[in-house]
């Protein structure tokens, strides 16, 4: 195979497993024989020196993330991968499809959850999942969000099986993160590589601040004095939140002002902004907090991040909240379970992406089956993120298998199993060397008065050889992700 000196691909293993570079050992994918080309022009020493640029460019810009159980110190750089993924334009047009009617449908989802109820009361979705569900809100039942959009962004996290065969392992609707690093990566890449892209089509991607934007404005609430050119401000917890690189990106990227709970008050029921001139009204807040923060007249009553009173202003129709409250409900491991009978229901449709098979242990049937396989399955608590409240059933110990078993039992309704699937795998350098490492992807979809995906989305790197946890809190890295035009 063609390489380089120190980065050569003669001794890279295809593996067991669908490798997007190559179809068979000293076999190009044709879509990647461009990119194959240039590495081999670059030579060895050129690759690594570019390598490690690219990874001062991220520390001196400052584009890093906090991991809260790091002792050593919180403050990372995600790790960067210079060999970009790339899909071509044919395949990404099927996965378009895909997430534009997963994402239609769990609007539809929210909006009937909220109101009649049709979905429960014909029997798709058993009422007890709902009621039990951690991120249901009662308080929105019969309210009415502007556009009938619940989930405004969403990031819907897809991977690959042995086949090659797209399938869907979650969707995050309430604060879905990540995009920074898309944006990022494109940025140093194109500084770092920039005759890599020489000979590409490569749809951009720096598009997105302005599409988001758009899609904020777009939700104004009813009451907005001015609906043509409302008030958008980003709502952040603060500078200690592990992703606050991306809000403050996010907010630079939309011209937008950046704001702490502190920084809002509501007067009758209406959201204003503290300004050196006085107070400003809000109109649309994009919100990177959690519903239980938000007011502490309604959910959480010590929370000091949020901004009293908000409920009140957003149901009387004075304040949009992007996303909705009450997404969570759609990010529960138990009712993604359930999205292709939305899908079926809502859009007289079969599921173009489909979901990994899954077992949920509040089925009894289900339930015997997880218990008698925990050594082969994977095990999720219905509502952790980043890696964490999970059993990689193949990988852990007889103590962790006894400890999840224990957990199951205790409280069924919180757990859900899949089989282990083998992602696949990219080329990526990896301590001097080129390895192949297992890879997810996270598109992100916005919703607004149309659907819009960002070109590619950002691809997380499992770092560590063997391993299948991508997620940056647990050592993950990221890639760009190229979306080639057929020539």
């Amino acid at each position: 195979m063609q390489g380089t000196m120190g980065f050569t691909f003669d001794s890279y293993e295809v593996g067991d497993f669908f490798d997007e570079m190559w179809s068979a050992p000293g076999v190009v994918r044709g879509h990647y024989q461009e990119l194959l080309t240039r590495i081999g022009e670059l030579g060895g020493d050129e690759l690594r020196r570019r390598t490690q640029l690219a990874s001062q460019t991220f520390l001196e810009q400052g584009v890093t993330f906090t991991v809260y159980s790091d002792n050593e110190g919180t403050e990372r750089i995600m790790p960067f991968d210079p060999i970009p993924r790339i899909i071509p334009a044919s395949e990404w047009e099927h996965l378009e499809r895909g997430l534009t009617q997963r994402i239609t449908a769990l609007n539809l989802f929210l909006k009937d959850i909220y109101h009649e109820q049709r979905i429960v009361k014909e029997g798709v979705v058993p009422r007890e999942v709902v009621e039990s569900a951690k991120h249901f809100r009662p308080e929105m039942v019969g309210y009415d969000v502007p556009g009938d959009v619940y989930i405004h962004i969403c990031g819907t996290d897809l991977i690959r099986d042995r086949n090659g065969d797209y399938f869907v392992l979650e969707d995050n609707g309430r604060c879905p993160s990540g995009v920074s690093y898309v944006l990022e990566n494109r940025e140093v890449m194109k500084r770092v590589f920039p005759r890599l892209f020489s000979k590409q089509k490569v749809r951009p991607v720096g598009h997105y601040g302005q599409e988001l934007l758009n899609v904020l404005r777009f939700v104004a609430p009813r009451n907005c004095p001015n609906p043509a050119e409302p008030t958008v401000v980003l709502l952040t917890p603060g500078i200690f939140n592990s992703a606050y690189f991306e809000h403050s990106f996010l907010a630079r990227s939309m011209g937008i002002e950046i704001v702490v709970g502190a920084d809002l008050v509501v007067k009758d029921d209406v959201v204003f902004m503290k300004t050196t001139k006085g107070l400003k009204r809000v109109d649309v807040i994009y919100r990177r907090m959690d519903d239980d923060f938000l007011d502490s007249e309604v959910f959480r009553k010590d929370s000091v991040l949020g901004v009293p009173g908000i409920m009140r202003a957003y149901r009387n129709g004075n304040v949009n909240l992007a996303n909705a409250v009450g997404t969570g409900i759609a990010d529960d491991k138990v009712m993604y379970y359930f999205v292709p009978k939305m899908v079926k229901f809502y859009l007289g449709e079969e599921p173009l992406l489909p979901n990994v098979p899954t077992y949920l242990s509040m089925f009894e049937a289900d339930r015997k089956y997880i218990l008698d396989h925990i050594p082969e399955l994977v095990i999720k608590s219905a509502n952790e993120s980043g890696g964490y409240g999970m059993l990689i059933g193949p990988h852990a110990t007889k103590d962790e298998h006894e400890k999840f078993r224990q957990a199951i039992l205790a409280d069924p309704r919180n757990y859900v199993a899949q089989p282990t699937i083998s992602l696949s795998r990219s080329p990526s350098v990896c301590d001097g060397a080129i390895e192949g490492r297992h890879i997810d992807l996270r598109p992100y979809i916005l919703s607004g008065e149309k659907i819009t995906i960002i070109p590619g989305g950002l691809t997380r790197v499992a770092m560590r050889k063997g391993s299948l946890v991508v997620n940056s809190s647990q050592g993950g890295g990221s890639k760009d992700t190229w979306i080639v035009e057929a020539e």
